[in-house]
């Protein structure tokens, strides 16, 4: 299988980025091929809402580093992302990528699967409700399969998501698909 683990946190050595290591360690563990976008490292503009893409064969107007997400959107059996929570949503950097889907919607609206690695500092589980909204509407729209989630609340720091079962859950998570 090929997946896309497409993160969303300026903090390399941040609890998401922590999440997507690992995942990504038992899923090519398990003999998938692993793509990662780092999205916050990346120049990546919002969408324009200009519809250049809607009459240029899904291509668009902006030329940055979506282009090279392109082919492996088109390619990834399974999307994952990571993202730290930021006032009860995604970061900035995975919501820019995202909304880019929309150059892609018709390409991008077929089966495929999704998992949602998140962290958070808050210690309450409601602090991702609003995360897992978005991320259920978001697979119900395009037409993918949520797999699996890790939501890792109470890790505020990389010490704090270190000395949990995070890790763990999250490279089971990626040794769990056949």
């Amino acid at each position: 299988m090929n997946i896309l683990v497409i993160t969303g946190s300026p903090h390399r050595r941040g609890t998401s980025m922590l999440l997507a290591d690992e995942f990504a360690a038992g899923a090519e563990a398990a003999g998938h091929r692993v793509i990662r976008f780092d999205a916050a490292s990346s120049r990546i503009e919002p969408c324009r809402a200009c519809d250049y893409c809607r009459s240029h064969d899904t291509e668009c107007i902006q030329k940055d580093d979506m282009a090279y997400l392109r082919d492996d959107l088109r390619g990834a059996d399974m999307i994952v992302f990571a993202t730290p929570l930021y006032y009860f949503g995604m970061s900035a950097h995975l919501k820019r990528v995202i909304d880019r889907f929309y150059a892609l919607n018709e390409l991008l609206r077929s089966p495929r699967k999704a998992v949602l690695l998140a962290t958070c500092g808050d210690t309450e589980a409601q602090a991702m409700d609003a995360l897992q909204a978005h991320y259920d509407a978001l697979c119900r729209y395009l037409k993918w399969q949520d797999c699996g989630r890790v939501l890792a609340i109470g890790a505020y720091t990389r010490s704090d998501i270190e000395a949990s079962d995070y890790p763990a859950r999250a490279r089971c998570l990626g040794e769990s698909f056949s």
